[in-house]
């Protein structure tokens, strides 16, 4: 019987699909787990490949909202991709690929987006880089804030989940406005993926610790952490999971919160911004030891839907020539953005790029002028990087503070 690809029609086809990444983590998805997952993954959006009446492989979309330059787009968030090892190497991750761009463009969702989990995979597909993000791992004593920082502020305290549920999405969503790389989170994704703290979800740690932080009586900052206790080396880690919060004090106060528990030997944070202020609040931000890895990558589904939904940093006019997309060919061709509208054209390029290119300059992680130089785009006209990018610049790194 030939494979073929379908969305999962039940729950158990459900737990069979995401049984096609699972496998390579040691997991099987239980009946409950299958539900509660398709409270923010329909079923609808989860492709599986059958092989005679098995499922061999499995692919999933959150539907939610990206944060763009100057707004929000429906966005095709892709996840639990797995093909089992018994059928590696034949074509099957290329059907669901296709399958769910496809699917997503009937949909009216202009962008796709995901976190790569080898980052030679996507980029055949379209996908292209959009941000970086930092990893932390340092020694407690090496985040000692800055001396000459204005004292304590505000009042910092423990919070239970029925609180953090009607509190930390109002100041995730005051950032989520402001930032680019955002998404949305419904109530069930709240629940189930940020606050909940079901004993799988721990992975070694302690109880997930919610703490809010209030600026003149009025919440401003939030973050959640666990702490590690090593009994060999009787050595402790503060693992923060997300810390986020409105701009200034309360994003230093909570930071120094965390920096301050006690008895804490090690502070690991991941998923920072590139521009992240914890460097400028440390004393000396050489010892965090940093490490920079790669962040969410983009793929631009329509790119006249999506160009036409940012926002440009400038009333200048800049002319892009897609060479190429393996998937649409509506998407190739030549693209003039001028005023703030985006039309096609006869004009002769600035900027010729591929479609996985324009992913990885869309959302201000990458200038034009930084992927010339890597080769993954071409100046086809004198002055037309300088001209790109002073219309796609933006004044801060794209921040993704979630894996999906």
């Amino acid at each position: 019987m030939a494979l073929r690809v379908r969305t999962v029609r039940n729950t158990d086809e459900f737990a069979a699909a995401l049984g096609g990444i699972g496998h390579y983590f040691g997991w099987t998805p239980t009946e409950e787990e299958a539900e509660r997952f398709t409270a923010y993954l329909p079923l609808e959006r989860m492709h599986a490949v059958f092989d005679d009446g098995r499922i061999v492989a499995g692919a999933g979309v959150y539907p939610f909202d990206l944060t763009i330059p100057g707004g929000v787009v429906p966005c095709g968030g892709v996840t639990a991709v797995g093909v089992h090892p018994t059928h590696r190497r034949r074509g099957l991750l290329r059907k669901m690929m296709t399958a769910q761009l496809e699917d997503m463009r009937a949909r009216g969702e202009p962008i796709g987006a995901l976190w790569a989990s080898e980052d030679t995979i996507y980029g055949r597909y379209g996908y292209g880089q959009a941000s970086h993000r930092l990893d932390l791992r340092a020694p407690v004593s090496a985040a000692e804030l800055r001396a000459d920082l204005p004292g304590r502020e505000g009042v910092v305290r423990f919070v239970d989940l029925d609180e953090a549920l009607r509190v930390f999405p109002r100041i995730y969503e005051r950032s989520r406005r402001r930032t680019t790389g955002f998404i949305s989170r419904s109530a069930e994704w709240w629940e189930s993926r940020i606050l909940g703290d079901r004993p799988e979800l721990r992975f070694g740690a302690g109880p997930l610790n919610r703490v809010l932080f209030e600026l003149d009586g009025k919440p401003a900052a939030y973050a959640l952490y666990r702490i590690v206790q090593n009994m060999t080396e009787w050595k402790r880690t503060l693992r923060v999971l997300e810390a986020i919060g409105d701009d200034g004090v309360p994003m230093r106060e909570i930071w120094r919160f965390l920096v301050n528990v006690d008895w804490m030997d090690e502070l690991h944070v991941r998923l920072l911004s590139i521009d992240h202020p914890l460097w400028h609040f440390v004393a000396r931000p050489r010892l965090l030891s940093l490490t920079v890895n790669d962040g969410l990558w983009v793929r631009i589904v329509d790119v006249q839907a999506a160009l036409a939904a940012r926002s440009y940093a400038a009333d200048g006019r800049v002319t892009l020539e897609v060479v190429a997309d393996p998937y649409f060919r509506e998407n190739v061709g030549v693209w003039t953005i001028a005023g703030g509208r985006v039309r096609r054209s006869s004009r002769r390029p600035d900027v010729r790029l591929d479609i996985a290119a324009l992913g990885a300059v869309f959302m201000g992680g990458f200038s034009f002028e930084e992927l010339a130089r890597g080769e993954r785009l071409e100046e086809a006209a004198r002055g037309g990087l300088a001209r790109a990018d002073a219309l796609f610049r933006t004044p801060r790194a794209p921040w993704s503070p979630e894996i999906f």
